[in-house]
C-alpha cells in the first residue's frame, strides 16, 4: 500500500482566543509490491458553496465500495470525527492501514468559498495527483462542513477513468452524520468557523464532541441551515451541490 501527503504546511486557524488545527498523523506505508506501472489520476476538488468552508481533504483510491460512508447507515467513528470535529487523524490512520486502499492524499489547509464573507486567504480548490491499481478502480473523499454541528461532504466509491485522457466528474451533497444535534450554535461548533468565515459571537466553540448532544442516527442528507442560533441562513447555508470532483487519468 503507498500513500503521499502533497500538502501544504500545517495551518492552524484563530478563532477569539481559541485555535483549531487541522492535523493528522503521517500515513506512512508500502506493502512492497511494485507500483511503477499504476495508474496515476489528477484530482480538483472544489467547494462550490458561498459560505461554507471545508476542512482538508481526505481521499483514498481502492477497491470495492463504501470504503467511507454509506447514506442510510450510521457513521463510522472515523466520519463522526470529521463531521463534528474536523479531525482528519482517525481516517487517516484507516486509510493507512486498510488493505483495500492503493493510494491517499490528506490536505492540510481548508478549502473557503473564493467569495467568503471573511475574506480569509485560502483556496476554494485543490488539485493532486494520486496513483491506482488495476482492480482498486474507486475514489472516495470527506470533509467537514466546518460551520455545522455534524455536517460533511464526499463522495464515496466513485469509478475511475479507465482510459489515458478520460474524465469523470461528480457533484457532492451535504450531509448530516446523524451524530449530533444541530444546535447551530458556536459554541459547540469548530473555532474555524468564525474566523474564516467572519461571522463571530462570543464563544470560542470546540473541536471535542459534546455526549450530551449525541443523536446516534444515521447519515442524511443535511436538512441545512435554519439561522436557529449563530449561523446565518443566508451566509452558511447552501443549495446543493456543495463540492464537485474531477479526475482525470493522465498515465
Amino acid at each position: 500500500m503507498r500513500h503521499r501527503r502533497r500538502t501544504t504546511a500545517g495551518i492552524a486557524v484563530v478563532a477569539g482566543a481559541a485555535a483549531l488545527a487541522f492535523g493528522f498523523s503521517p500515513a506512512v506505508a508500502g506493502d512492497g509490491k511494485d507500483v511503477s506501472k499504476a495508474p496515476t489520476y489528477k484530482v480538483t476538488i472544489d467547494n462550490l458553496t458561498a459560505g461554507q468552508a471545508f476542512t482538508p481533504a481526505a481521499v483514498a483510491t481502492h477497491r470495492g465500495r463504501h470504503l467511507l460512508f454509506d447514506v442510510g447507515r450510521p457513521a463510522s467513528n472515523e466520519i463522526v470525527q470529521i463531521a463534528e470535529n474536523g479531525d482528519l487523524a482517525p481516517m487517516v490512520a484507516l486509510l493507512g492501514s486498510s488493505p483495500r486502499v492503493i493510494d491517499s492524499y490528506v490536505g492540510t489547509a481548508p478549502q473557503v468559498p473564493a467569495a467568503n464573507p471573511g475574506g480569509a486567504p485560502f483556496s476554494s480548490s485543490v488539485t493532486f495527483e494520486i496513483d491506482g491499481r488495476r482492480g482498486h478502480d474507486r475514489l472516495s473523499w470527506a470533509a467537514m462542513l466546518i460551520c455545522t454541528n455534524d455536517g460533511f461532504t464526499g463522495v464515496d466509491g466513485l469509478r475511475l477513468p479507465g482510459k489515458v485522457g478520460q474524465t469523470v466528474v461528480a457533484h457532492t451533497a451535504a450531509y448530516d452524520a446523524g451524530s449530533e444535534a444541530n444546535t447551530e450554535d458556536f459554541g459547540d461548533i469548530v473555532p474555524p468557523c468564525q474566523g474564516l468565515i467572519g461571522v463571530s459571537g462570543n464563544e470560542t466553540g470546540t473541536g471535542a464532541s459534546d455526549p450530551a448532544l449525541a443523536t446516534n442516527g444515521v447519515i442524511a442528507h443535511h436538512p441545512g441551515i435554519t439561522g436557529r442560533e449563530d449561523l446565518v441562513p443566508s451566509v452558511h447555508g447552501w443549495s446543493d451541490p456543495v463540492g464537485k470532483v474531477t479526475v482525470t487519468r493522465i498515465d
